[in-house]
């Protein structure tokens, strides 16, 4: 069995085909989804999300955050913004988690904290997933 797997962001389709297992970064954990999965909507954190298609390379993408649908045989995901990990710039996404930490450390009032720390936790999400990549090739 298989599932269709759309993923889509801000700036349209990223990937839109078939799967036998998606792994999304939620709020809450990791979630796997295989076909006949139960009905879920939730939200996700900024991190992975890796579609495993038969027979091929496992497909991975960093998502910034978004909403997560699954259907027993549809799983859309609804990304803020998302990218291919292989299109990862690993100096630009350490120079974002660096400028990142300096926001957070000159914010001043609530919602600066708030902004700085959810933008420094996007960038060391961007920058952890890099890094393993690199480290697996």
């Amino acid at each position: 069995m298989k599932l269709h797997v759309d993923l889509v962001s801000a700036e349209g389709q990223i990937y839109s085909g078939s799967a036998t297992m998606v792994v999304v970064a939620a709020e809450e954990g990791d979630v796997g989804i295989a076909p006949r999965h139960a009905p879920l909507l939730t939200r996700m954190r900024p991190g992975q999300v890796r579609i495993q298609q038969e027979g091929q390379e496992e497909l991975q993408f960093f998502v910034s955050g978004g909403i997560l649908e699954v259907q027993p045989h549809l799983v859309t995901v609804m990304a803020d913004t998302a990218e291919r990990a292989a299109d990862i710039d690993e100096a630009a996404a350490e120079q974002a988690k660096q400028r990142a930490e300096e926001n957070l450390a000159q914010a001043g009032d609530r919602v600066d904290v708030s902004r700085a720390q959810a933008e420094l936790a996007e960038a060391a999400a961007r920058l952890t997933m890099v890094k393993k990549l690199r480290a697996g090739r």
